[in-house]
């Protein structure tokens, strides 16, 4: 990363139009001209991943829900029942092809074209590996990965993904939105010069609790309260602020070459919430020495804040989720300001797009490697703050801390258990940092 220039990044990542990374590659045989079903296998079936099977569903191509997977039934049941009280002859799921369990991922993606993976993060890389395995289409939400041997999982299968050619978007869905498509597109031409420097933020309220009941497993518990529990979620530094982090490696056309932070536990301290921190704020050192400071928290009753600004040596932008994009020359002259009457949803359009490419038989789409380094970039930035240590991005890379259960079934143990009390260890930076890196 060192020598790995800036050129050289926009050659291979999706600074053209966001998320397209390839030329049209027609795949030999697929869906041509779009005659033919495209089968959808969902794979989590909780709340995204229901609505990205909605998004999917409205992208206006010829496709068909055939396959279900969860570990909880009746989190598929509630699933099956919101797509078919809306798709109707869309959603095409018998008894027969409805899985539940750890593994019933397997089973349901030897029946589709394309598989959805919209379980918690942890999960992501072997359910990512098993889709590539029997060469099938991607979309996978983010982050990808909760910690670093889950990322090298991730990168192994993107590169087989490319020689199979197989169509992956990751769900970093600011790639695929008009504002900072065109707000990126005019940065790397030079509209504002070379970014010098910048802020992300995604600071809120936080996100559900699901209380512990009467017998149940450790596993169970765990699962059921996955956003709390690294192994599973990543810290909302990875499962949520990876959108931000990612806008900052893509406007700067590089990844870290080392990360620092601090984060605590302030406020949000009861056992309820597990293992995570409620807030990190981080500086983000480029290989041109730039730095990007990122911030993110989990406090009710503050402003949120959900948007990026970047300083360059000829002027300065702001983007935000919110539709908004704005230019600024050195003399605060607006150079540019992006009009979002009109644009289209970007939950959709990544599925629009996607679609569209697999039902012309075209191969166009491989955000995986992207999808894989920004979330990368948000577990280093945990380990920074966790550890209360300076983390470079080489040596990371080659961590062998496994943070995932070593069995997966309902009576199993998670590798962080609950203390005498009920509460979880948290990470107290300066110490036992040999388990984070």
């Amino acid at each position: 990363m060192e020598n790995f220039e800036r050129r050289d990044f926009l050659k291979t990542t999706a600074a053209i139009a966001g998320g397209t990374v390839l030329s049209s590659v027609p795949l030999v045989g697929a869906f041509a001209a779009g005659s033919d079903v495209i089968k959808v296998a969902l794979i989590g079936c909780g709340g995204r991943g229901t609505g990205a099977t909605f998004d999917a569903l409205s992208s206006g191509f010829n496709i068909k829900v055939v396959a279900l997977a969860d570990a909880f039934k009746d989190n598929l049941d509630s699933t099956y029942k919101t797509l078919k009280d809306k798709w109707q002859d869309k959603i095409d799921v018998p008894e027969k092809n409805k899985f539940v369990g750890f593994d019933a991922y397997k089973e349901a993606i030897k029946l589709a074209d394309v598989v959805i993976l919209t379980t918690p993060p942890g999960f992501r890389p072997i359910h990512f590996e098993e889709a590539v395995r029997q060469g099938k289409h991607v979309f996978m939400e983010k982050p990808v990965a909760t910690d670093i041997p889950g990322i090298r999982k991730v990168l192994a299968a993107a590169e087989i993904a490319k020689k199979k050619k197989l169509n992956v978007v990751v769900g970093l869905q600011r790639r695929y939105q008009t504002n900072y498509r065109e707000a990126i597109k005019r940065i790397h031409e030079g509209a504002i010069g070379d970014v010098v420097s910048g802020q992300v933020y995604w600071n809120s309220g936080g996100v559900w609790v699901r209380p512990r009941k009467p017998g149940q497993t450790e596993m169970d518990y765990q699962m059921r309260n996955w956003y709390y529990f690294n192994w599973l979620c990543g810290d909302h530094i990875v499962e949520q602020h990876v959108h931000n982090i990612d806008i900052a490696n893509w406007v700067k056309g590089a990844y870290p070459v080392r990360i620092q932070g601090t984060g605590s536990r302030a406020h949000r301290t009861g056992k309820e919430y597990g293992e995570i921190y409620d807030n990190f704020a981080l500086e983000l050192t480029y290989p041109d020495n730039s730095v990007v400071y990122s911030q993110c928290a989990h406090f009710e009753g503050v402003t949120n804040r959900v948007d990026e600004q970047f300083q360059a040596t000829k002027g300065r932008a702001y983007l935000s989720a919110n539709g908004q994009a704005v230019l600024w020359d050195a003399k605060g002259n607006e150079i540019y300001r992006h009009e979002p009457k009109g644009n289209p949803n970007p939950y959709q359009q990544e599925h629009k797009e996607l679609f569209e490419a697999i039902s012309k038989g075209e191969y166009k789409f491989d955000n995986a490697e992207y999808g894989a380094y920004s979330t990368l970039t948000g577990i280093i930035g945990r380990i920074a703050c966790y550890t209360g240590k300076v983390i470079k991005w080489d040596a990371a890379l080659k961590s062998e801390i496994d943070i995932m259960p070593t069995n997966y079934a309902w009576d199993a143990l998670p590798k962080i258990l609950p203390k005498e009390d009920g509460s979880y260890p948290v990470a107290i930076p300066g110490q036992n940092t040999n388990l984070y890196i």
